[in-house]
C-alpha cells in the first residue's frame, strides 16, 4: 500500500491520468480489507444471535399492552430486546402472533409419569414451559435424589418441586390416624428445612388425603414455620372444597398468619350443587386476608369438575393404615355399614340423589369400566338403580385398588367468577398422562389453551394482558423463580409465540387425549421445542431449584 500511495503521489507531480485510476484500486483494497474483517469476525466469533424473533406482538408477562419489537436469544437468555439487524442461525418470524414468556403451571403431579415421557408434551403443546409439581402433600421422598434423576435424563419442560406434607408425614409416622408426638413433629419439621435447602419452593399439603388428613393445624403451622425460615411457600390443598369451605379456607389463611409464610390456595373451588355461588363468600374471605397484609393468593383450572381418587368419598377413619386396613374395615359387617352409611351422608349433603356425577377417571382392575359412572358401573354390575347399592359397587372398587375418578360437581358461573380474579394463577392440577390410555381429566391437556381460547376470546371475561400476566410473572412471583416469566433482557429464553385467534382447547371428557391447537412454536431455554405447531424431539428443560 506504502507504493501505491508513493506511486499516486508521484504521478499527480506529473498529472498523469492512472493516478485517478489507482486512487481508485486502493479504495477498492480498503473495502477488500473492510469485507475480510466482517468475514473473519463471523467465522471467529459466529452469529451475533443464536435466535431472532421478528415482527410478534410481545405481551412480556407485566400485564402492559402489547408492543413491536424484535427479541434476540443467545446461550439460552434473552440477550436484547430492540430493532435488531444482527445476524441470527435462525430468525422467526412473528407477524400476526402473540409472543409471551413461557407459561409457568402453579400446580403439577409429574413425579412418576415425566420419567416415562420426559418429553411432557401435553404440557408443551399448551404452552408450558416450567412447572411446579410436588403439590396436594405429595413430592418425591427426596428432591435432591429426584432433581439428580431430571438432570440425568433431561426433560422437554423446566421443573421445580415442593416438598410434600403427605411424603414428610408417611416417612416418620406411616398412615395411622393420630397425632404426632413432639419428637416425630422435630423429626417432621427438621425433614422439610432439609429438603427446602435442597431446593425446594415451599411446602405443600393436601389434608383431604392420607395420612395429611389426620393432622391438625398445630402440626401444619410448625411445618409451615420450617419452610418459612428457608423463605419458601405454603401451598394448600385445603381440608374441604364442599360444605366446610369456609372453615377450610380460614385454617390456611390462619397457617400462613401463623407461620408468616406466603399462601397459595390450590384448584380453587366449590364443589357440589349445595355450594353452588359460594364462590362469593370463599373470595370475599381471602381479599379481606389481602386488605389486612396477608400474601394469600389463588389458582385455578378452567373446568367444572375436579379428578382425584375415589377414597374421598369414604369416611377419613375407614382409610387408616391404607389398602389392607380398609380391606379388612369392609369385610368386618359392622365397619362395612358403617362406612357405606357415612358414603351415603356425604352424597346427600350435596344434595344429590345417586353417583352419576362420579366417573371413572381409571381403574386398574378393570379397564372396561373407563369412562363409566359409579351409576352405570352399578347397573352393569345387575344391581338396583339405587344410592345404597352404588356405595355397595365404591366399596367393591376400592377393595380391588381403587381408582383415579372425575368428578362433575362444580358450577360455571363460580368457575367464571374465580378466574376473574387478579391474584388467581392457573394450574392444569395434572401430570404426564400416558396417550390413549385411561379417561383422564382433559385439564392435562388443554388447561391454558382454554383459558385463552374460551375465557379471554371467546366470553371475554379477562383481558390477555392479564391472563398472560396470571400465567407467567405472577406465578414466577410467587414461586420466586427470578429468572423467569417475563420478556426482558437477561431473563431465561422460556417463550411462547401463539395465534390469539385460533389457540383452543381440543381435549373433551369423552375424548381427552388430545392436544392443544394454535401453538405455533414454544422455546425452553432459548431452544425450539414445538416448531411449526409441532414437537421437534428436543429436550431442553432444566431443574430449578429455589435460590438461596
Amino acid at each position: 500500500m506504502d507504493c501505491v500511495r508513493g506511486f499516486i503521489f508521484w504521478t499527480s507531480q506529473i498529472n498523469l491520468p492512472i493516478a485517478s485510476v489507482l486512487m481508485k484500486i486502493a479504495r477498492y483494497i480498503r473495502l477488500m480489507k473492510i469485507i475480510f474483517c466482517i468475514f473473519i469476525s463471523s467465522v471467529c466469533f459466529g452469529q451475533s444471535f443464536d435466535l431472532i424473533i421478528r415482527h410478534g406482538k410481545i405481551l412480556d408477562g407485566t400485564g402492559n399492552a402489547w408492543y413491536y419489537q424484535d427479541i434476540g436469544i443467545k446461550d439460552g437468555k434473552i440477550k436484547s430486546i430492540g430493532k435488531l439487524n444482527e445476524q441470527a442461525a435462525k430468525v422467526l418470524d412473528a407477524t400476526g402472533l402473540i409472543v409471551s414468556p413461557g407459561f409457568i403451571d402453579v400446580h403439577a403431579h409429574i413425579e412418576s409419569g415425566i420419567f416415562d415421557r420426559p418429553a411432557a408434551e401435553n404440557y408443551l403443546y399448551d404452552g408450558v414451559t416450567t412447572v411446579i409439581t410436588g403439590n396436594c402433600g405429595s413430592s418425591a421422598d427426596d428432591v435432591a435424589v429426584f432433581f439428580h434423576q431430571l438432570d440425568s435424563m433431561h426433560t422437554g419442560i423446566n421443573v421445580a418441586s415442593l416438598v410434600g406434607h403427605n411424603t414428610v408425614r408417611r416417612l416418620v409416622m406411616g398412615l395411622d390416624d393420630r397425632l404426632a408426638t413432639d419428637d416425630e413433629q422435630s423429626r417432621m419439621e427438621a425433614m422439610v428445612k432439609d429438603q427446602m435447602q435442597k431446593g425446594a419452593v415451599g411446602l405443600s399439603t393436601g389434608l383431604i388425603y392420607l395420612p395429611g388428613m389426620y393432622s391438625n393445624t398445630n402440626e401444619v403451622i410448625g411445618l409451615a414455620r420450617a419452610a418459612a425460615t428457608e423463605n419458601g411457600v405454603y401451598a394448600s390443598h385445603i381440608r374441604n372444597e364442599e360444605n366446610h369451605v369456609i372453615d377450610a379456607i380460614n385454617e390456611a389463611i390462619n397457617i400462613g398468619k401463623s407461620a408468616n409464610i406466603p399462601v397459595e390456595i390450590s384448584h380453587f373451588k366449590v364443589s357440589h350443587k349445595a355450594n353452588w355461588g359460594r364462590s362469593i363468600e370463599t373470595i370475599a374471605l381471602v381479599e379481606n386476608a389481602r386488605r389486612q397484609g396477608y400474601d394469600i393468593t389463588i389458582d385455578q383450572y378452567p373446568y367444572t369438575a375436579s379428578s382425584t381418587n375415589l377414597g374421598v368419598r369414604l369416611p377419613d377413619w375407614a382409610l387408616s393404615g391404607g389398602q389392607d386396613s380398609l380391606a379388612r374395615r369392609i369385610d368386618d359387617p359392622v365397619l362395612h355399614k358403617k362406612i357405606i352409611d357415612g358414603i351415603l351422608d356425604q352424597m346427600k349433603s350435596y344434595h344429590y340423589k345417586d353417583f352419576s356425577f362420579a366417573v371413572v377417571a381409571n381403574y386398574a382392575a378393570d379397564t372396561t369400566y373407563n369412562g363409566k359412572s359409579i351409576t352405570e358401573i352399578n347397573l352393569l354390575k345387575k344391581r338396583k338403580h339405587k344410592a345404597k347399592f352404588e356405595a355397595e359397587t365404591i366399596l367393591d372398587l376400592m377393595k380391588s385398588g381403587g381408582a383415579q375418578m372425575v368428578y362433575h360437581g362444580m358450577d360455571e358461573e363460580d368457575v367464571k367468577r374465580i378466574i376473574q380474579v387478579p391474584y388467581d394463577m392457573i394450574g392444569a392440577d395434572a401430570g404426564v398422562p400416558v396417550p390413549f390410555k385411561s379417561m383422564p381429566h382433559p385439564r392435562a391437556y388443554g388447561t391454558n389453551a382454554r383459558v385463552l381460547g374460551r375465557y379471554v376470546r371467546d366470553l371475554k371475561l379477562i383481558r390477555i394482558e392479564d391472563a398472560i400476566r396470571r400465567m407467567t410473572s405472577l406465578a414466577a412471583q410467587k414461586f420466586q423463580l427470578k429468572d423467569r416469566g417475563l420478556i426482558k433482557e437477561g431473563m431465561a429464553a422460556d417463550i411462547v409465540i401463539f395465534d390469539p385467534n385460533t389457540i383452543n382447547d381440543k381435549a373433551t371428557f369423552e375424548k381427552p387425549h388430545q392436544y392443544s391447537i394454535g401453538m405455533n412454536y414454544v422455546l425452553v431455554n432459548g431452544k425450539l421445542e414445538i416448531e411449526d405447531g409441532k414437537y421437534n424431539g428436543e429436550l431442553n428443560g432444566q431443574v430449578i431449584r429455589k435460590m438461596q
